[in-house]
């Protein structure tokens, strides 16, 4: 009895084996890393995506620029003073939905999710830095003045004191301990009218403090590059003990402190009054 013997592949019009078409490659890959998911995307890929999430991309979106490893993207400047920006879930969009049954089309379904929230993650990192920029130049306002007066002032009392140790001050000593009081005074003040502003936005750096700029960035881009050196401490410094750095009221009362037990230890020992 003959026996069929089923081929494998099967044959053309001239008894050839048929060439059998190649599947287009997937438009999206998923793999696992220890890092977490990796998609490989292709062109036709991409532009399957931003498709499918165009109505869920804001209006402030005005470029998109792809790097070998993700993608950035370009948006209008913000002031600061709109809403955080807020991305509507895809999740119940019927072709962004999770569920799928084919395995390229839950890769494709899964990056684009993960797209759409890396960018109002973007967003939101640019939004944060604007709000930050915002809410200095509301708040520096005449700090640049008012340390460029203590900066005066503490010159003036640097110089009230040196003289001190000049033979001049001798002949006029109390008039020259008069002098280094009034300088004391004056510097003092200027310094805390410095530290009233300077607690203000150092309040403002702690409400920012998730925000990508760092202080001196931050004042720069609010128009003030001269604030890397002003003598800002950390917000909790100002009301307590447990800050970082010292307030410059602090500072000057310190070296007035110094002055004072400086001058009356000279005339102690030299067997002159010290008022």
């Amino acid at each position: 009895m003959p026996h069929t013997i089923e081929l494998r592949t099967p044959l053309d019009d001239n008894g050839l084996p048929c060439q059998q078409p190649t599947p287009p490659p997937a438009l999206v890959t998923e793999s696992s890393t220890a890092l977490g998911r990796n998609f490989q995307i292709t062109p036709a890929g991409m532009t399957e995506i931003f498709a499918r999430l165009k109505p869920y991309l804001p209006p402030y979106l005005t470029a998109v620029h792809h790097h070998p490893t993700r993608l950035r993207f370009e948006f209008a400047p913000f002031t600061g003073r709109e809403p955080e920006p807020s991305g509507q879930s895809v999740r119940t969009d019927p072709k962004l939905a999770h569920g799928a049954d084919d395995e390229a089309e839950r890769a494709l379904r899964s990056a684009a999710v993960q797209i759409h929230e890396d960018l109002y993650r973007q967003a939101r990192e640019q939004w944060r830095n604007a709000a930050y920029v915002a809410d200095l130049k509301e708040t520096v306002k005449d700090t640049g003045a008012r340390w460029q007066a203590y900066q005066r002032e503490a010159k003036a009392l640097e110089s009230a004191y040196a003289y001190l140790r000049t033979p001049a001050a001798a002949a006029e000593w109390p008039s020259a301990l008069s002098r280094l009081i009034d300088a004391q005074e004056r510097a003092l003040a200027a310094a805390s009218a410095f530290d009233d502003r300077a607690v203000e936005i150092a309040r403002v750096h702690d409400k920012h403090l998730y925000a990508d700029l760092g202080h001196d960035a931050a004042l720069e881009r609010a128009g003030y590059p001269e604030a890397k050196d002003w003598d800002i401490a950390s917000a909790d410094t100002y009301d307590s003990a447990w800050g970082f750095g010292v307030p410059l009221t602090e500072e000057v009362r310190r070296l007035i402190t110094q002055q004072d037990t400086h001058v009356a230890k000279v005339g102690r020992l030299s067997g002159t009054p010290a008022d």
